[in-house]
């Protein structure tokens, strides 16, 4: 599915979202959820991508759900209609939720907000223009965020200063955000796309199933012990040590040339 309030374009092997709808800030619409969600799968489903990169059109990343669509009907999610969502057996439905093993980057210009910050906690690599603003202010609208802001976010900053952002809805500014470690690179918003892909096509130039693992060992790092994680890190070293990739790159060590990796 694709709208034009949701762009999607795949080059050498890097898959960028736009969200595309400046005039109301990018904020995602039920329509854009959907189409969200089917770029996402393509990213994960397509072999020939390796790399995803999601930003905003307009000098704004995304400030969250269409609180005027949700209020025209009633002011509630549809997902809060049921108890039975409190227990997600599909974890793959929401892209809050999904397994997600290939590598994405969020370039963040201008307002990421509630759910638009949810979408770059998501990423694995954040990378912000010097005029972005990050926050949860779902607080201040009667309820809480609801795609994994607080979780995510108690993650990657100190506590204290995620409880701070949670329970008053105030916003955090670019340097805030560089200084804490929130994102990895603040640049102009003119380098922001271009550096997003540089960082994107960089990784996209590795093979792709030893980047997966990768991604997998780091992120069980926040859930595992240091010795649980170094027994999957082996156990997952053994497997992309019998690639034809892994064979590859001492090959063209000694040769003295670029290696070509295929994936396998």
């Amino acid at each position: 599915m694709s709208t034009n309030h949701m762009l999607f374009e795949v080059k050498d092997h890097v898959a960028t979202i736009t969200l595309n709808r400046p005039e109301q800030k990018n904020a995602i619409s039920g329509e854009m959820e959907q189409a969200f969600m089917a770029h996402l799968h393509e990213i994960r489903n397509n072999n020939d991508i390796r790399v995803g990169v999601i930003t905003g059109a307009g000098g704004v990343f995304c400030a969250g759900a269409d609180l005027k669509e949700r209020a025209a009907g009633g002011g509630g999610r549809a997902l809060d209609n049921s108890a039975a969502t409190i227990v997600e057996a599909d974890l793959s439905a929401k892209w809050w939720s999904m397994n997600f093993e290939k590598p994405l980057i969020a370039a963040v210009d201008g307002y990421a907000l509630a759910a638009g910050f949810e979408i770059a906690l998501a990423c694995d690599i954040r990378i912000c223009s010097t005029g972005a603003q990050f926050g949860l202010p779902e607080i201040t609208r009667g309820f809480f965020p609801g795609g994994g802001g607080p979780q995510r976010l108690a993650r990657f900053v100190p506590q204290s200063m995620a409880m701070e952002m949670v329970l008053t809805g105030d916003r955090i500014d670019a340097q805030t955000a560089l200084n804490c470690g929130l994102v990895s690179r603040m640049v102009s918003a003119e380098e922001l796309l271009p550096t997003a892909q540089a960082i994107a096509a960089r990784i996209a130039g590795h093979a792709p199933l030893a980047v997966r693992a990768a991604k997998e060992v780091t992120q069980a790092a926040l859930d595992m012990t240091f010795a649980q994680s170094m027994r999957l890190g082996g156990s997952l070293r053994w497997v992309i040590g019998q690639t034809d990739d892994a064979k590859e790159g001492p090959r063209a060590f000694a040769e003295k040339r670029e290696p070509v990796f295929t994936g396998k």
